[in-house]
């Protein structure tokens, strides 16, 4: 069986997306689906690559025993829309540049936000903590939660339906 493959993407790959690949890994691991899915993480730019994620969110992240191991990379549109079911953007501005990207219809029905998914929360983007406090990493943490969730959820009910 294919695995699904999901690829989340924020501005520079060291908040964000990086903070979503390992929420996700994690919620799938609690749902025993890992091994449906893999899951990676890009920037739309490059500033940032080959760095760890940002030291920060790494430290939010792991007081809920969330381990941000990915390494910054940028989005390589040919490669990343070739190789993914879904590319799922974190805020407006991330969903622009990668529709700017998209070259096919394909391509651009593997977009989504993050915020597409979510359950509890109604926030419309996944907002860039990189220049605020605490309570930024937080709440990118607490949104990420909640939409991984509800994209589980959403993919187990369209594979149900499809089988």
């Amino acid at each position: 069986m294919d695995k699904t493959k999901i690829l989340f993407v924020c501005l520079g790959n060291i908040c964000r997306s990086p903070s979503a690949e390992a929420v996700m890994k994690a919620k799938l691991s609690e749902h025993k689906l890992s091994d449906k899915y893999y899951i990676d993480s890009a920037g739309i730019t490059g500033y940032h690559e080959g760095d760890s994620a940002d030291s920060r969110m790494m430290q939010h992240a792991k007081k809920r025993a969330f381990q941000l191991t990915s390494i910054s990379r940028p989005v390589k549109a040919k490669d990343d829309f070739a190789n993914f079911d879904f590319i799922i953007g974190m805020d407006d501005s991330n969903m622009t540049d990668l529709f700017n990207l998209a070259q096919t219809d394909a391509d651009i029905s593997k977009l989504s936000k993050m915020t597409d998914y979510s359950i509890k929360f109604s926030e419309t983007n996944v907002p860039d903590p990189y220049y605020g406090g605490s309570q930024g990493f937080e709440l990118v943490l607490d949104l990420l939660e909640d939409a991984c969730e509800g994209l589980i959820s959403q993919l187990e009910e369209h594979k149900k339906k499809g089988s």
